[in-house]
């Protein structure tokens, strides 16, 4: 029997803590502002990364061509600065079961992009699978509790979802290139490095920066903040860039899918959210579509 590619373990891993760390920034959403979360775990991220390259003994500046740290800093600013920041606000307009039915967007869309910057093949299988995944939003983006929806809220965070989905997917095969030659750790300090400056610059020209930064503040917050952005910003990040270092792009987002389950089933037991007919027939299509853009 053929060993199952290391790649391929590291998304599967990488679902399993982020769906983790979603049930955690669904709680903390509930009071800090989606910026300051977003400030805040890529903070706790990067100041993890640096201890770990520390350790190791990762030089923080290495030699290497200034195109590629642009590519990393612009990846940051664009993939987690931005996406991040546009999934929380999703996720709290949505709750974390339908905001990962909408994340399985990212894999159609690295798939896309892939086909037309990386040179990589659409099979037949993976077009079917594309076409369950956005069945599977369109059930969500059509269906609250079993009944049609048109509130501004819900519509909104759907849109937020997809832009979300989009914003990520281009921000990562931007430097596919980079990955199989760039080590992960400095790669994803790096890309952190580059979303903090951006957030913290927004934040401190938001109306509402004062409370933002007092609910930042608060140690009770902590609780729920910390672990969240442990599982969310360090663990799952090393084994997700470490998944697409090692597997084609579409392979690893197609794995990294199985997020939804996890999510999905999390959200049912610890925030209580009923999982009606619509929202179980939606992630079964969503992770049938992912099988099938994978190479499994």
């Amino acid at each position: 029997m053929n060993a199952v590619p290391l790649g391929e373990i590291l998304a599967v891993v990488s679902a399993v803590f982020w769906a983790g760390a979603v049930i955690l920034f669904r709680v903390s959403g509930e009071k800090v502002e989606p910026l300051g979360l977003n400030l805040f775990k890529n903070i706790i991220g990067l100041t993890l990364f640096l201890l770990t390259m520390a350790v190791v003994g990762e030089p923080v500046l290495r030699r290497a061509p200034l195109g590629d740290y642009l590519l990393l800093l612009g990846s940051g600013l664009l993939g987690i600065a931005l996406s991040d920041t546009l999934f929380f606000y999703s996720l709290n307009l949505l709750g974390a079961g339908r905001a990962a039915i909408v994340a399985t967007l990212y894999s159609p869309f690295i798939i896309g992009l892939s086909l037309a910057f990386l040179g990589e093949r659409l099979s037949p299988r993976q077009a079917v699978g594309v076409g369950l995944i956005f069945s599977a939003v369109l059930v969500i983006a059509y269906h609250k509790e079993g009944r049609a929806v048109r509130t501004d809220s819900f519509v909104t965070g759907v849109v937020l979802g997809i832009l979300a989905q989009l914003t990520t997917a281009v921000g990562i095969v931007m430097i596919k290139p980079l990955l199989g030659r760039t080590p992960v750790l400095w790669a994803t300090a790096l890309r952190l490095a580059g979303a903090i400056p951006v957030l913290g610059l927004v934040l401190a020209f938001h109306g509402q920066r004062k409370s933002i930064f007092s609910s930042l503040l608060k140690r009770a917050h902590w609780k729920v903040l910390v672990p969240a952005s442990f599982l969310g910003t360090y663990v799952a990040i090393v084994a997700w860039m470490g998944a697409m270092a090692h597997a084609p792009a579409s392979v690893a987002a197609a794995l990294n899918q199985t997020s939804t389950a996890f999510t999905f089933v999390l959200a049912a037991i610890f925030l209580k959210e009923k999982p009606t007919a619509v929202k179980t027939a939606a992630v079964f299509l969503a992770l049938l579509g992912a099988l099938l853009t994978s190479s499994l």
